[in-house]
């Protein structure tokens, strides 16, 4: 079982920065891929970006290159750190750990509960 608590959400002006945290926890120490999804209100869940389970690897959406970076630390804690945020950003973001395939899909093994990001103009 693993367990996923994130962190570092809130209201934020378009064209300001944000870090999210996501701690994750598990009997075993077993690391995973993490990633992060986001989900607009009367949208589907998107994926926004993921790193491989040693960092090693990241993967981002077009709409978010250039402006997102992910990372990760060795105690399961992965970060996303949001720069240049516009009113399209504003969403609830999930955190998610696995082993998914394709890692864009929205089926990965373990999610958090989310965090709301709304940026006003």
């Amino acid at each position: 079982q693993v367990q996923l608590v994130e962190s570092g959400g809130g209201l934020v002006q378009a064209g300001g920065s944000m870090r999210l945290s996501c701690a994750a926890s598990t009997r075993t120490g077993r690391t995973f891929a993490m990633g992060w999804f986001r989900q607009a209100p009367g949208k589907e869940r998107e994926f926004v970006a993921a790193t491989s389970w040693n960092g090693g690897a990241s993967w981002y959406a077009d709409s978010v290159k250039g402006r997102f970076t992910i990372s990760r630390d060795a105690k399961n804690t992965v970060y996303l750190e949001m720069n240049s945020l516009n009113t399209e950003d504003t969403g609830v973001y999930y955190c998610a750990a696995g082993a998914p395939v394709p890692i864009t899909a929205p089926n990965w093994d373990y999610w958090g509960q989310g965090t709301q990001v709304t940026v006003s103009s």
